[in-house]
Formats: C-alpha cells, structure tokens, sequence
C-alpha cells in the first residue's frame, strides 16, 4: 500500500512521553495510517531534573523514539515545562503544508504551540482532533475564571472536527464545555498492558529476594504508594491514615512502602518518623522497568490523590492482578475501579475513611485476592486496542475516507469493550 493510499495524520505533542509511546508504536503498525509525529522538545529523551519528583534527574529507561516517524520541531523559546508561553516552536504551518496531512492531532490546548496547530489546520482546510485531560473535579475556581474558561472554548470550539475522550470524567469535561452534540470519539488513556503483565511475571519469580533485600517478614501484607510525592496526590493522608491503624491479631501492622520522590517527601517522612512507625520504606524514584517489581510484591496499592486528572498508574498496578483503592478524585475511579468489585473508593482527603479501609483490607485477604484478579480482568478491557478504533473511528468522521475496521477493532460502548461489528 502506497503512503498516499494511507490516511496522513500528523500528531503534535509537547514531548515524548513515556505512557505515549507504546501507543503511537501501535499505531504505526495500522497498514492503512500514515502517523507522524511532531515534538515541540527533546527534554524527555536527553533527561531532565522534574520538579514533581523533587529536582530528580530523570531519564527514562524505556525506548521513546523507537517505531513510528517523528520529527523535532525548531525551538524558539526551549521547555522546562509546559505553560502557555513555553515552550514555543516553529515549523508548523510549514509542516503542515508540506506533509499534506488528512488530520491533524493535538494532545492539549493551554500552549500557545496547540494554537498555532489548529489555526494552521483550518487555514489549510485540515480537520482537527484534540485529547487532553480536563475533568470537572479539577482545583476550585474564581467565578471570574470560570467565565473566562468557557468563553475560551467557545474559541475553540470551530476549530475542532472531534475529541477524543480519555475516560468518563473527560468525556463530561467536554460535553460541559463544547455541549453535548459535539463529536466525540473514546481513546482511553491505557498504559502498554503486555509490557506491565510481563514485568509481573518476572517479578512474581524473584519476590522473595526482593522482600528479603527490604527486610520483610514473609505473611505480613504490604501496602503500595507509588507516585510523585507532592500535595494533590495526598501521601500525607495515607501517612497518617496508615499511623492510625489497628494492628493485627498477632499485634503486628501491615508494612508501607513508599515509592517516588517531591516536594512532600520530607513533611511525609517526618510524621511518620515522629509517630514512631517502623515498618514504612521509602525507596525514592524508581524507573519504568524497575516498577513491576513492586507492583508484584503489594498485596495493594493506595493512591489517595485529589484534583488527579486520570492516573495511569492504576492501569499499571491492575495489570500486575493487584487490588487497588483510590480517592473519589482520581479520574480513572469511574472506569477501573468498582468499589468492593476491581478495589476500593473512599471520599479523598478523609483520612478516617481511608484508615477504615485500609484494616478492612488488611482484614481480609482472600477478599483482597479476588478484587485483585477482577482488577486485572477490566484493565485488560482498557486497551491500546480500544484507542485504535476511537482512532480509526474519529477519522472516518472528521475526514471521510474509508479507514475499513480491522479484526483486532473494539469500540467503547458504555464504558466497556466490544466487538465492533
């Protein structure tokens, strides 16, 4: 099949990301989609200290650039983070123009980069698709702000052909904001779900050497956090939802690990340390491919986060066969996590109401187990493969050419996968 037989569509992102690029992989392998992607900076591949993590040094451990067509736009103003006015590049109206693209892609719309793509596109006559990761349960907001916010979308609005929802919560963002006809097309945030279920496997073969490399005892159940350490995701909550357990009938408490660095490490650190608690292990940033084994070892894992637009570490740990218990404001709840059914859900920052789940955990193993596998059964339902008929689907729509659906195809219907017809 020529490239000119192929539906051209031309992505633009601020940076390689590491949860993306197994997707745009996928989709490289579509036979009848000629995807190219365009960065606005090269930070994740060089490396980078991230302010999220405390001023760490990251550099992923994980291939970002390999298998599918990408191009690094000229830097005018370069990237630390992404603002409205940082990074700033140019090329696009140029790119576009020369790639003859179909379609056009946008992940976001809050740098001026993302305006320069859509006003390129309509005036080069090619629809749009945007995928960002708004919700309604984000940080409150001044009237003033809101007002301002929806007049911005009613910018927005025309210069977009469709959306491509992430979950549940996004998808309300947008019917709030862009009303309920616009088109919308499901491409769930999903994680690499292969690559996560191999690592567990592998881990599963050397747990005992690692609970031994951490001194724990074998029997005692361990509680997962694993994620940046700074306000919104509420480790301190789980901290002193965790100095507030009862121990067990044998008088011993669960262990605690903490994995991830920021800002709040040292105020989480410190209550702990004052309360006397002696069974917590804080084992700093650990890289993606380093990340299995600990899923593996948890009997569950907590994220007790506020305002959290998806978190994709849920995906992560469900793929290991782990329970998981989150906060009514991380936005994948809705999707992934059934209370008492793939985990357990609790009203974020009360810490009474986390400290009663976490015992009743504790309490009960086998209920644990079973959350576990049914965790594993729904993630496995929350696939790259349903991003690639939201995809597939939103093209046909917005430009009109047959992209015919493939055997591996599923569409969402209601929050679940299944088969496309």
């Amino acid at each position: 099949m020529s490239a000119r037989e192929k539906t051209k569509l031309a992505y633009f992102v601020s940076h390689p990301i590491q949860y993306q690029t197994p997707l745009l992989r996928r989709l490289a392998e579509e036979p009848d989609l000629d995807l190219r992607v365009f960065f606005w900076s090269d930070l994740s591949v060089k490396g980078y200290r991230d302010s999220g993590f405390g001023g760490v040094e990251v550099k992923w451990d994980v291939p970002l650039l390999e298998g599918y067509e990408y191009e690094f736009l000229p830097v005018i103003r370069p990237m630390k983070e992404v603002t409205l006015t940082e990074p700033i590049n140019g090329g696009i109206f140029r790119a576009l123009r020369r790639g003859k693209f179909d379609a056009v892609w946008v992940h976001g719309y809050w740098n001026l980069n993302c305006w320069i793509a859509f006003l390129s596109a309509k005036i080069l006559g090619i629809p749009v698709l945007e995928r960002s990761e708004g919700t309604l349960i984000d940080r409150p907001r001044s009237s003033a702000k809101l007002h301002i916010k929806r007049l911005f979308f009613r910018l927005l609005r025309p210069l977009l052909g469709a959306v491509l929802p992430i979950g549940s919560l996004n998808s309300d963002y947008w019917t709030y904001y862009l009303g309920a006809d616009f088109p919308a097309f499901p491409v769930p945030y999903a994680v690499d779900n292969a690559f996560f279920q191999r690592q567990s496997t592998e881990a599963a073969r050397t747990r005992y050497e690692l609970r031994r490399q951490l001194g724990l005892e074998d029997g005692r159940p361990v509680i997962l956090y694993a994620s940046k350490l700074m306000e919104r995701k509420r480790c301190i909550d789980l901290a002193n939802a965790y100095i507030a357990m009862r121990p067990g009938p044998d008088g011993r408490k669960a262990y605690l690990l903490i994995v991830g660095d920021g800002t709040e490490r040292v105020p989480v650190q410190s209550r702990l340390e004052e309360a006397g608690e002696k069974e917590v292990r804080f084992l700093g940033f650990q890289n993606q491919t380093q990340l299995g084994r600990f899923y593996d070892l948890c009997d569950f894992f907590v994220l007790p986060s506020v305002h959290e637009p998806f978190g994709l570490i849920v995906n992560e740990v469900m793929n290991a066969g782990r329970a998981v218990v989150v906060s009514d404001e991380v936005g994948c709840q809705r999707d992934l996590v059934e209370d008492g059914i793939t985990g357990r859900v609790f009203p974020g920052r009360n810490v009474d109401a986390l400290r009663k789940v976490l015992e009743e955990m504790v309490a009960d193993p086998e209920s644990c187990r079973l959350m576990g596998q049914r965790a594993l059964t729904r993630v496995k339902q929350w696939s790259f493969e349903e991003d690639v008929a939201g995809l597939r689907a939103a093209l046909n729509y917005v430009t009109g050419l047959p992209l015919q659906p493939h055997a591996r195809e599923t569409i969402m219907v209601s929050g679940n996968s299944a088969p496309r017809a």
